[in-house]
């Protein structure tokens, strides 16, 4: 059975949410249990008695704030970050989820968790929504802002993985992201990182922003800062589109009677948008799951962050990650590519 290590202090609103999304997922999911680690005197009496036998509490009298410097996280070895991490490392837990300060948490995870061998970079995967109805996987958004080619090349692999053994995808189809569809395009270390992952198997390519949200591929390659700024814009128009709607059907009955019809649509398009329902961001590349979910998270968003983190745990994902870079690396793939 697998078992869940909760930052229960790391987000933005207190442990409220984060119990409750726990309560969530363990009144739906019976095939796991939890470490709940924080203070205990916030954070027990918020589970009911009859789940209090699938929850272990560890107490952390430290919290990381969101303007805490991340590279303090390894001297606060008494942050609930810290412990939750620690109880992966030891094999106590075999995943974590943490709202808290991401920084924190993806330094954590890769100096006391460890990387996958062969990876060089841990990356910060995304779901996003597409006109289809298959979510887009996008790597890196925001742990890597200066990437090597050979960087883009593994969250190619890694992201194929995860795509298959976690999402379920039998092919997963790869996009390099840059700013025309053609071979030439992009600069240097994205002309570079074509030629390597043209290697892989299921590469269709350069794509370009407006790509991702038509569903032509099922993963998305670019480096940290291309795809943090390519996430907060998304985020940033999914917002403004539901304001004009909701300033629009103000002004006019035709309209509101035009929404009432349309309610499905307008719930649909929300579900698509809305990050809590998916829950939290995978680090890619470090040896156990490590779900980093958004600060503002709800209870829907946990919920689904632990449902990440106990998929991710019941697959073979780091172990295929392993086999592929393996493979890749006997066959000099990377040192053919950039001869």
């Amino acid at each position: 059975m697998v078992k869940v290590a909760i930052d229960a202090m790391g987000g933005d609103f207190g442990p409220a949410p984060i119990i409750d999304g726990l309560i969530d997922a363990l009144k739906i999911n019976t095939n796991f249990t939890a470490i709940a680690v924080g203070k205990k005197s916030e954070i027990a009496h918020l589970i009911p008695k009859s789940l209090q036998s699938r929850v272990e509490f560890v107490e952390a009298s430290d919290v990381i704030d969101m303007k805490d410097s991340a590279t303090d996280a390894l001297k606060r070895k008494e942050s609930s970050i810290y412990k939750a991490i620690e109880l992966v490392k030891d094999g106590v837990a075999d995943a974590v989820v943490s709202a808290g300060h991401s920084g924190a948490s993806m330094s954590l995870a890769t100096l006391r968790i460890g990387r996958i061998k062969g990876v060089s970079r841990p990356a910060i995967a995304t779901l996003m929504p597409t006109s289809d109805t298959q979510n887009v996987l996008v790597l890196d958004v925001g742990a890597n802002v200066d990437c090597e080619p050979k960087n883009l090349f593994e969250f190619a692999v890694m992201g194929q993985a995860y795509a298959k053994d976690v999402m379920h995808i039998d092919e997963p189809l790869i996009g390099l992201l840059s700013n025309g569809e053609e071979e030439s395009k992009g600069n240097e270390t994205t002309k570079s990182a074509f030629k390597m992952i043209s290697k892989i198997q299921n590469f269709a390519g350069n794509v370009e922003g407006n790509d991702i949200f038509k569903g032509s591929v099922d993963v998305v390659v670019c480096d940290g800062f291309v795809g943090n700024i390519m996430l907060k814009t998304a985020e940033g128009v999914a917002d403004t589109i539901t304001q004009i709607i909701k300033k629009n059907l103000k002004r006019s009955l035709v309209a509101i009677l035009g929404a009432v019809l349309m309610r499905k649509v307008f719930k649909n398009l929300k579900l698509r948008v809305d990050y809590a329902e998916y829950g939290g961001a995978p680090l890619l590349g470090v040896k156990s799951p490590v779900i980093i979910s958004h600060g503002k998270s709800n209870a829907k968003a946990i919920k689904n962050a632990i449902f990440q983190a106990i998929a991710a745990a019941n697959s073979n994902l780091n172990l295929h990650i392993e086999e592929k870079l393996a493979y890749y690396s006997s066959n000099n793939i990377i040192t053919n590519t950039q001869e």
